[in-house]
Order: C-alpha cells, then sequence, then structure tokens
C-alpha cells in the first residue's frame, strides 16, 4: 500500500482519491478550504461513474499538517496555483518521495523542480472526465487513460511503480517515453476546447458544429506549429481522434475552465492558450486565433487580464 498525497481537491483531485482509496491506497486530500477538508475527511468522497455510486474512505487535511513520509504527491491544483501549492508540501520532501503532475498546462513541472529533486518527478496527461457534484461529490462517465513518463531519465525509472499504483484505482496509466509530446497534445486539445467552452457557455457536445470544429483545428494546428518550431513533435492525426472522441462521448462535460467560470474563479487560461501564445512569440509563429481565444477568456477574467498583459507586455506588436 503507497501513501499518496494529492494536492488539490477538485474534480480531478477527488476523482483520483477516490479511485485510488477504493484501490486499496492510503490517500489524503490537501486543499486551503477547510470547511470542505472536514466533509471529506468526516464522509469520504462520493464517487459517480459507469459502475455506480460508490463512497471512498479519503483522508483530508490543510498542507501544513500533513506528515510524512509520503510515497507519491499527485499536484492537481490550476497551474497559476502550482508554486504555492508544491511549496506547501515542501516538508514532505525527503529525497525518496516522487511528485506527479498530471496537471493541464505548461510550466508544472518547472514549478515543483523548485522544490523537489528533478530525479522525482514525473509528469503525464489524462483524458478522464471528471465534474464536481458537491463539496465531496465527483463524477466520471466515460472510459479514460494516464498517460505518464520521467521529467528525466532518472526519473523515468520510477515510472512503473507509479503506475503499479495508479493502476489499483483502474486509471488506466501507462508508460509513456515520449511524454513531452503527450503533454504538447493535451495542451493543443485544451486549447482548442476548453477556452471554446468557455467563451460560449456550452459543454463540449455543443462544440460539435462546423464552426467549432473549424476554430478547434486552426488551434491545434497552430499548437503543432509552435511546437516543431521549438523541436517537439506532435501526432496531429491522434489529436484530431482525440477531439472526435470528445465531441462525440463527453458531449455533457463542462471542462474545469468553464466551471471556474461560471463559479466566478479565474481561469487557468495562462497555463494554456496563454503559454502556446508566448511560446510561439518566442519562436517566431502566428497564433492569431490561439491569440484570440485567449483575450476572449481574459476578458471575462479580470485576474487573467492583468496577467495577460503582464505576461504579453513585451510581446505585443
Amino acid at each position: 500500500m503507497a501513501k499518496v498525497v494529492i494536492v488539490g481537491a477538485g474534480a480531478m483531485g477527488c476523482l483520483l482519491a477516490a479511485r485510488l482509496a477504493l484501490g486499496g491506497q492510503e490517500v489524503t486530500v490537501v486543499d486551503v478550504d477547510a470547511q470542505r477538508l472536514a466533509l471529506i475527511a468526516r464522509e469520504g468522497i462520493h464517487l459517480h461513474d459507469d459502475g455506480g455510486d460508490h463512497m471512498a474512505n479519503v483522508g483530508a487535511s490543510l498542507a501544513a499538517d500533513v506528515a510524512g513520509p509520503a510515497d507519491l504527491v499527485i499536484l492537481m491544483t490550476k497551474g497559476m496555483h502550482s508554486a504555492a501549492a508544491i511549496r506547501s508540501v515542501a516538508h514532505l520532501d525527503d529525497g525518496q518521495c516522487l511528485v506527479l503532475t498530471l496537471q493541464n498546462g505548461l510550466g508544472n513541472v518547472e514549478a515543483i523542480a523548485d522544490v523537489f529533486d528533478k530525479t522525482c518527478i514525473l509528469w503525464g496527461v489524462t483524458d478522464f472526465p471528471a465534474d464536481l457534484e458537491g463539496p465531496n461529490a465527483v463524477a466520471s462517465h466515460g472510459q479514460g487513460h494516464i498517460w505518464l513518463g520521467g521529467s528525466s531519465a532518472a526519473a523515468h525509472a520510477h515510472a512503473g511503480m507509479v503506475i503499479d499504483w495508479l493502476n489499483t484505482g483502474a486509471l488506466n496509466a501507462v508508460a509513456d517515453a515520449n511524454v513531452q509530446s503527450a503533454v504538447w497534445e493535451k495542451v493543443a486539445f485544451n486549447a482548442a476546447l476548453n477556452a471554446l467552452s468557455t467563451i460560449t457557455g456550452l459543454p463540449v457536445g455543443g462544440l460539435d458544429t462546423p464552426e467549432g470544429r473549424r476554430i478547434a483545428m486552426q488551434v491545434i494546428d497552430e499548437t503543432i506549429a509552435t511546437a516543431a518550431a521549438l523541436g517537439i513533435s506532435m501526432d496531429r492525426n491522434r489529436l484530431i481522434a482525440k477531439t472526435d472522441f470528445a465531441l462525440a462521448n463527453h458531449r455533457t462535460h463542462k471542462p474545469s475552465m468553464l466551471q471556474d467560470r461560471l463559479g466566478g474563479r479565474p481561469t487557468e487560461i495562462e497555463s494554456i492558450n496563454g503559454a502556446i501564445e508566448r511560446f510561439a512569440v518566442q519562436a517566431g509563429v502566428e497564433v492569431p486565433t490561439t491569440r484570440l481565444l485567449a483575450d476572449l477568456v481574459r476578458l471575462g477574467d479580470p485576474e487573467a487580464l492583468a496577467s495577460g498583459r503582464t505576461a504579453n507586455k513585451d510581446l505585443i506588436v
């Protein structure tokens, strides 16, 4: 049994926590909402998925109260909170504790590496859908997977053990030696669908129109061009297949960016479309559709608007 600490009790954090706990792991979720943590500690996490209803016994704690040692920390906050979140559990760094990020966007490994040694850091992507249905309830419908690898060759040596832990929770995890490409493909997927869903207020299925598909494909192609300029290869056919699958099978899913907009919270646009935009400028690649979607999301998010202006102040012509 592994001791797993999940930092971030959002939809994906709760899904991972519930699945791992049901699979026999010792799981603690960390968040900043003490009232919600008390509810989770008292009642567990209610998971509703294609297999029915489950109640998972999960520990819950403020970061400062989590005692080590831990075998694995999974960072699942929004990208703009990564640096502060990983610093909050720095006391778990004993040279043996592994850290995995399955977060959306770019820049999360760099934030973790400011606290934990890179030989202990793994990163990856997941396509599990997850929606919070209450402070301690999460729903996930449809099949999902996790692809992960090390941020260095030394870290990749730990991938098999982490995969074994994840798969006790039926999380369909596999190793990916080319995980950097997988992360960029997930960024392209999210940039294409999440921002568009946030702007329109539509769930994923609402984007399954000629107009929605045309915009999504433009963002995907702009991201592929940006990655190629940085020496990162991406599989366009695989990206299109993932997009088609999501549009057909996750039709009622509201992406986390849309959930944040509806909840009046800041979005992670700067970790996704904004990050692609910044890399594109550095690489001399034009990404007009990606930039337009980023700007439209920023207009409805004062914090993101200010952040975008700061990040791009030297890049706008």
